[in-house]
């Protein structure tokens, strides 16, 4: 990957998560968040609702793959997690690169910009 990092920490996560917007589709959601350094670092998860080893492995290669391909057109500098949802190992990575063409980099330069609305989440206590 060209300009992204890979995002390690729990903790990086966790505050991508609980400060990030988040754009949700069918196959995947993906939190975003400034960083304010000069790459993008990019995290995948994926969750054992997905299915056994080999369907989480092939949704890491699917959406890295989507990454891969449409990660220039994205802006610099921001923390990116990506997660999985179980309809993920249904497809191949040119449609969610399509999607990620269309919907996904077009949210990430709104969340950059400041712009993106997004609906309030839930509460935990509520």
């Amino acid at each position: 990957m060209l300009y992204t990092e890979i995002l390690k920490q729990n903790k990086d996560f966790q505050i991508c998560y609980h400060k990030g917007k988040c754009v949700v589709s069918q196959n995947v959601i993906i939190y975003a968040k400034q960083n304010r350094l000069p790459c993008n670092r990019l995290g995948i998860t994926t969750g054992k609702k997905i299915g056994n080893a080999v369907c989480r492995s092939r949704a890491r290669r699917i959406i890295r793959q989507a990454w891969r391909e449409q990660e220039i057109y994205a802006p610099v500098g921001m923390d990116i997690v990506i997660v999985a949802r179980t309809h993920i190992t249904e497809i191949n990575s040119c449609v969610l690169s399509r999607w990620l063409f269309k919907y996904g980099i077009p949210a990430l330069h709104q969340i950059y910009a400041g712009t993106y609305q997004q609906f309030p989440r839930k509460s935990a206590k509520s």
